[in-house]
């Protein structure tokens, strides 16, 4: 993957090791009540699946994991409406999370930020630079559907830049449209920054200068959930969500 101009430089795979050993140590030192009987059920936003994949690394050096399910964030809300048994939900935007409020046994809690980019393939074979790009008919975009969080900040982007575009497709889960891109059923589409840096390799990430900053929100659905909100807000699970590309709440 290529990000031209972007002001981050993403730690290699070993660093992650180090990261990981950090959390270990300090989940030790200060394990808390039954935190190393930490088995809860996370509902979680499709983009947060490598992230949320390193922290139950860190758990597993604690002795704990979660069990995660990952989704659209407007399809676990209502899973979580429903009554479906999760501990957790984190979701890509406040709004949504705001539709499961009163299911919280606290209120939500900003816990990373993300930014938008353009992904298309490899080497960007179409030159694409900016969002204008987009509106070229003969390039086929797909975007998620507005009713997901990465669609309707997609939406605003595209607005505020006064750019039409007609997808090809509007995706349910922000990781379908990079799975379209990446096997080449499109020649681009708007991802989170992160879930490009999950295509390294597959794709190529321009970056949209000025574009909405996503907030990503997590709550305990439930008391079981508790210690796994503490884990993703300590300094060693901020550490592994940033190695990840996640910018800090």
């Amino acid at each position: 993957m290529t990000r031209p101009g972007a002001p981050l430089r993403w730690a290699s795979i070993a660093a992650l090791t180090v990261v990981l050993g950090a959390c270990s140590s300090t989940s030790s030192s200060e394990p808390g009540p039954g935190q190393r009987e930490l088995f809860p059920t996370v509902f979680a936003a499709s983009s947060l699946t490598d992230a949320f994949g390193g922290i139950n690394q860190a758990l597993a050096h604690q002795g704990s994991k979660a069990t995660f399910s990952f989704a659209g964030s407007q399809a676990l809300v209502a899973q979580i409406a429903n009554g479906a048994p999760a501990d957790v939900i984190a979701t890509a935007d406040a709004t949504t999370m705001s539709t499961v409020a009163s299911h919280l046994v606290a209120p939500a809690q900003v816990f990373a930020r993300n930014r938008l980019v353009i992904v298309t393939a490899r080497g960007n074979p179409h030159r694409v630079t900016s969002l204008s790009d987009l509106a070229n008919p003969k390039l086929a975009v797909v975007l998620a559907d507005p009713t997901v969080p990465a669609g309707k900040y997609a939406a605003q982007a595209l607005a505020a830049a006064h750019v039409t575009v007609h997808p090809k497709s509007l995706e349910l889960e922000v990781r379908s449209v990079l799975t379209k891109v990446e096997l080449g059923e499109a020649d681009a589409g708007i991802v989170y920054a992160t879930d490009a840096l999950a295509g390294e390799g597959k794709v190529t990430a321009v970056p949209l200068a000025g574009g909405p900053v996503a907030s990503y929100e997590i709550g305990a659905v439930d008391n079981a959930g508790r210690a796994f909100v503490r884990f993703v807000l300590s300094a060693p699970g901020q550490s592994v969500l940033q190695h990840f590309g996640f910018l800090p709440p």
